[in-house]
């Protein structure tokens, strides 16, 4: 049974990397409508806000923003940061904001660890959030992993600075498709790290533990973390 569940919330990854990986289309727009996505998703929602992200969403979709407005707001978010909220973990933990800093060596070396590398890192960089859900989806399969290293990658890593990236794009782009799948991917990794919290008794850090944390880590390369906003709103601890 746990190996099912987790099969099925690598497949909610899937989908949920599909769509920041890339400009939508005409057909996978329709095929999300028809497939009545995201409430198809194997993690439902948990709470008001999470209820309220899926519901988001799904308008989202019934909404008629043309190819060109999606393919552009994709641009402004993935490409050329002119919404000032980089996908690079380094940018939003590096003392300088710089791309390439610290975290992405760390998070090279984790790869290395597991027998996996960026497939083109220099269009790419290893800290892009969509290499973290990858590598958080082939974790979740993998029977040798511990879940406490699922836990542990999501505190120091994804959980700490992303929802800090979805509220500033949320806020800021131009598409209400956009918007949502930021909402909807920052409450689907909550709910996942309180469903290893509630099962597997793995305690979710605060912000402040996780800031100290992350400092101890990063003190060789002289870069201080301030704890991150949390996401107003969101109910229940921070990660």
């Amino acid at each position: 049974m746990e190996n099912e569940l987790f099969v099925a919330l690598a497949d909610d990854l899937d989908q949920l990397i599909r769509l920041h990986d890339r400009e939508l289309e005409g057909a996978l727009i329709g095929a999300l409508r028809s497939a009545d996505f995201p409430h198809g998703l194997a993690l439902p929602p948990a709470g008001d806000d999470g209820r309220a992200a899926y519901a988001n969403m799904a308008d989202a979709l019934n909404e008629e923003e043309s190819l060109d407005e999606l393919a552009a707001d994709f641009a402004a978010i993935y490409l050329n940061n002119s919404l000032g909220a980089s996908p690079y973990e380094s940018v939003w933990l590096s003392d300088d904001h710089l791309a390439c800093a610290a975290p992405m060596f760390e998070l090279r070396e984790l790869y290395a660890a597991a027998g996996l590398q960026a497939v083109d890192w220099r269009n790419r960089f290893d800290d892009h959030f969509v290499l973290q859900l990858q590598y958080l989806r082939l974790i979740l399969v993998d029977p040798t992993v511990d879940l406490k290293s699922a836990a542990a990658f999501i505190d120091e890593h994804l959980g700490y600075w992303f929802p800090d990236f979805a509220q500033r794009v949320s806020m800021q782009c131009g598409t209400r498709f956009y918007a949502a799948l930021v909402e909807l991917t920052h409450v689907w990794l909550l709910r996942f790290r309180r469903l290893l919290d509630e099962v597997y008794d793995l305690p979710i850090p605060s912000r402040e533990q996780m800031a100290e944390r992350i400092n101890r880590k990063l003190v060789l390369d002289k870069v201080e973390v301030a704890p991150i906003r949390f996401m107003p709103g969101a109910a229940g601890p921070s990660w």
